[in-house]
């Protein structure tokens, strides 16, 4: 990924996801950003919490880390890009809920069935 479009993201655009994401998971979710150190390192949010009692059965406590594809987050430096992050933002609910269904984690209890889970490659389509 290019430097500058790595910088730009972690400057403009991970802060307003990590703040859609804590809005919606309330107080008892901490969402960290690990800003972009190179190759193989790319720019995270993460998301953890201390667990309640999971509806599944889930016994670990949240933890899930969120990257993006470098070609989306590429393209959201292209005219468009703001427009169609604006829309990202406000389907990150009905992301969450897709995360959710594809993965054994519960956002709600703050539990998961694995130790971590890593939520990777996402793009910016709403």
């Amino acid at each position: 990924m290019n430097q500058d479009s790595a910088a730009r993201f972690d400057r403009e655009f991970a802060p307003r996801i990590a703040a859609v994401i804590a809005g919606l998971l309330k107080q008892h979710v901490r969402v960290e950003i690990v800003p972009y150190a190179g190759t193989g390192h790319p720019t995270r949010i993460t998301l953890t919490g201390a667990r309640f009692v999971s509806r599944h059965g889930y016994v670990h406590p949240l933890n899930v880390s969120l990257t993006w594809d470098s070609d989306a987050i590429n393209g959201l430096m292209q005219p468009d890009g703001e427009a169609r992050f604006a829309r990202y933002l406000g389907a990150i609910p009905a992301k969450l809920q897709n995360w959710e269904g594809g993965r054994p984690v519960d956002f709600g209890s703050r539990a998961q069935a694995e130790p971590s889970i890593l939520i990777g490659g996402l793009d910016f389509e709403a």
